[in-house]
């Protein structure tokens, strides 16, 4: 399955993304650990795949995101049955009604906590492809290939 997501931080371990645990994506990644990242600059003819295994962030980290986040979005993350059908609009807006009384719409009403069915999902980077467009639809493709021993295995792929 494909879906656009946020990618919130990246280092040298892979791509962060956070999101509600129960989601759809959530479970297919519990079910497949394994995912792909596309960056693509359509205007330049270029795009960036990577690849490689899934696995949570540890919670201390998924806490200092979490606290990094505007109110509202961290309201709206305990409002939000992601993914569930619901009977109207109405309904989302007394869950997100019933979430701010309970821990308030001000700074000062103190730190909302982060939900246990909320967090974040490091992609590992195993391959990255670089693709760049060329007008005559021979395109350029460089494939790296982790090698297992901290280096990288380079090869071009025919379009």
């Amino acid at each position: 399955a494909a879906r656009y997501v946020l990618c919130r931080s990246f280092d040298a371990s892979g791509f962060v993304v956070y999101t509600n645990q129960r989601s759809a994506k959530a479970r297919q990644l519990a079910a497949n650990p394994w995912a792909s990242l596309v960056f693509g600059w359509l205007e330049l003819a270029r795009q960036v795949r990577v690849e490689g295994p899934v696995t949570m962030v540890d919670p201390a980290e998924a806490d200092e995101y979490w606290a990094s986040r505007p109110r509202g979005h961290q309201l709206g993350a305990w409002a939000s049955p992601q993914s569930e059908a619901v009977a109207d609009r109405e309904a989302l807006d007394r869950g997100q009604a019933e979430v701010e009384e309970r821990f308030g719409t001000d700074e000062a009403d103190g730190p909302v906590p982060r939900p246990d069915h909320w967090g974040g999902y490091r992609i590992a980077i195993d391959r990255v492809e670089f693709w760049q467009g060329q007008p005559n639809r021979l395109h350029d493709r460089f494939e790296y290939r982790a090698d297992g021993a901290g280096g990288w295995e380079i090869q071009r792929l025919a379009p």
